[in-house]
């Protein structure tokens, strides 16, 4: 199975990598610039994530191209939400691959979505990703572009610039409005305590898509903003962010 992520220097996998390793699933991974994104993945048959006004499509990462039930027509796939749910109703349970020495290997991959709790997971990561994450990004955007090598940098700023490009001078008043929303989440998480759930994952006892979409955002701003970033986050709220990323360690490693 290949994986293309977002750019390495952004950070480890993003939740569909965490999820191939949750589910132990064989994989690799090929890192996509910025400029070779569009190219890449319309050579290889990756369908637009969306498409604009004037109804030219828009490719974007993260990919997966999953060739293992049928290698003369792998399967391609954009979006993280298809992909993760591409590989739950896929990989399940117990499933049997050809290993390199073309002998078969069984492996037992585990569930991210509960019996039952897909529609509800599907709103948290939508609420994650459109709402949660919004304070964030003009302190993380334009950190990011920092990290990018230069060409990256040059094709990310071409064209029409996003207004949050500039780091607001309030940094303190910026941090403060992140905190707000770490706040909130961790209101209606703690409704999943004591005898609910362990105060550390989104339902109940074992991890789920929805912790892997907000470990992804954790991941993103340790690796952007460990200093001004993570320290203050890993803190926060008894600590509970620090702990989650505890929990989803094992599933950061990029192959």
């Amino acid at each position: 199975m290949m994986y293309h992520p977002i750019f390495r220097n952004l950070g480890p996998p993003t939740s569909g990598g965490l999820i191939l390793n949750f589910k132990r699933l064989p994989y690799c991974t090929t890192w996509v610039e910025f400029p070779d994104v569009e190219e890449t993945l319309h050579g290889i048959g990756a369908p637009p994530t969306s498409v604009r006004n004037d109804g030219r499509p828009v490719f974007s990462l993260p990919v997966i191209v999953d060739p293992i039930r049928s290698p003369q027509a792998p399967i391609v796939l954009s979006n993280a939400n298809h992909i993760a749910e591409y590989l739950e109703v896929t990989y399940p349970g117990q499933y049997t691959f050809l290993s390199v020495t073309l002998t078969s290997e069984r492996f037992a991959a585990r569930q991210v979505f509960p019996e039952g709790s897909r529609a509800l997971q599907a709103l948290f990561v939508h609420y994650i990703q459109e709402i949660f994450v919004k304070p964030l990004l003009p302190i993380m955007v334009p950190l990011s572009h920092q990290h990018l090598p230069e060409r990256s940098q040059s094709h990310f700023l071409s064209g029409t610039t996003p207004s949050y490009l500039s780091v607001p001078p309030e940094r303190e008043q910026a941090w403060r409005a992140v905190q707000e929303q770490f706040d909130f989440l961790a209101n209606i998480l703690d409704k999943n305590s004591g005898t609910d759930g362990d105060g550390v994952v989104a339902m109940g006892h074992e991890l789920t898509y929805a912790d892997f979409a907000i470990v992804s955002v954790l991941i993103w701003i340790e690796k952007v903003a460990p200093h001004d970033g993570w320290v203050r986050i890993r803190q926060w709220n008894g600590g509970r962010w620090g702990k989650l990323w505890e929990r989803c360690k094992s599933c950061m490693d990029v192959f």
